[in-house]
């Protein structure tokens, strides 16, 4: 079970890359009164009622959804998203993941199986499918298939990527487990290159709606356009401070921070990081890696 404790770590962290360095906020807009994750949720709802077709909208519902820990609402809103645009291989990746949350009796139920096998048939090398299949070996007996596609995964891996370190925790907890030696191959183990043109390893992947998303999924006025952002900023936060130990989590609240240009926040969310992780220095450089990148004050 050592590949299910380190499943939504990964998950989350290969889940996509997001837009949300593209546009740093430039103007200031006079926001709404402040917006509510539920309320968030219920505006995306209704404009949905109206565009059913919004395949962008479903989209944005499913990731909300994730992020309110609502998993059977997300599979549901990710089943409309692919119904919509079946070759979407990123949507089928994550619906297997909600159902994989949903699942109150099975660890892998059989249609998150066949989602992942569907993200893999439109995109071969989706990184979430492919771990969450090597689980899904791992619980089935095969041990050694598990940790060969976990090895194949970490090698095409970017060095730094944010699930990187759990990757490799998932590969010796199983191998310990089944008493396969690994230690070797792992020191061996040569990541790949950055792709020029793609984010930057220490933010990419991390999950979160882009500025154009949520406006895309909401059509709100443009104050109210942010005020629902902040309100999913803050439900984050919120949820950062009764489970601190999640680094993704605190890169995700500083990039969203940086975003709405409340940089003060971002800069104590830095330091609030850093402090929960002290003890811990792959993190604390891979957080400061984040903070620099984003422009966060004084990484």
């Amino acid at each position: 079970m050592a590949a299910i404790i380190a499943a939504v770590a990964i998950g989350f962290a290969v889940a996509r890359s997001t837009g949300l360095l593209d546009s740093p906020a430039e103007t200031a807009t006079p926001a709404a009164p402040a917006t509510t994750a539920e309320q968030a949720i219920a505006q995306l709802e209704a404009r949905l009622k109206d565009k059913p077709d919004d395949v962008e909208g479903w989209q944005m519902l499913g990731w909300s959804f994730f992020e309110t820990n609502r998993y059977a609402e997300a599979a549901t809103a990710y089943r409309r998203a692919v119904a919509l645009s079946p070759n979407n291989g990123e949507l089928w990746s994550a619906l297997g993941e909600a159902l994989v949350m949903a699942g109150p009796d099975k660890p892998m139920p059989a249609d998150a199986v066949k989602a992942f096998e569907t993200a893999i048939a439109k995109n071969a090398q989706d990184p979430r499918a492919r771990y969450f299949l090597a689980v899904n070996k791992d619980l089935n007996g095969d041990h050694k298939g598990a940790i060969e596609d976990w090895f194949a995964l970490l090698k095409a891996t970017p060095a730094g990527a944010p699930w990187e370190a759990d990757l490799k925790r998932t590969i010796e907890q199983v191998a310990e487990r089944e008493k396969i030696d690994v230690k070797a191959r792992l020191a061996a183990v040569t990541s790949a290159p950055a792709t020029p043109g793609t984010p930057e390893v220490a933010t990419a992947a991390i999950p979160g709606p882009s500025r154009e998303q949520m406006s895309a999924a909401t059509k709100l006025p443009p104050g109210q356009q942010e005020a629902m952002v902040r309100g999913m900023v803050d439900g984050l936060a919120a949820r950062l401070a009764q489970n601190p130990r999640d680094a993704d989590g605190w890169i995700r609240l500083m990039r969203s921070r940086m975003v709405l240009g409340e940089t003060a926040q971002a800069k104590v969310a830095l330091d609030t990081a850093l402090k929960t992780f002290g003890n811990a220095p792959a993190e604390r450089d891979r957080l400061l890696a984040a903070a620099k990148e984003l422009g966060v004050p004084g990484a």
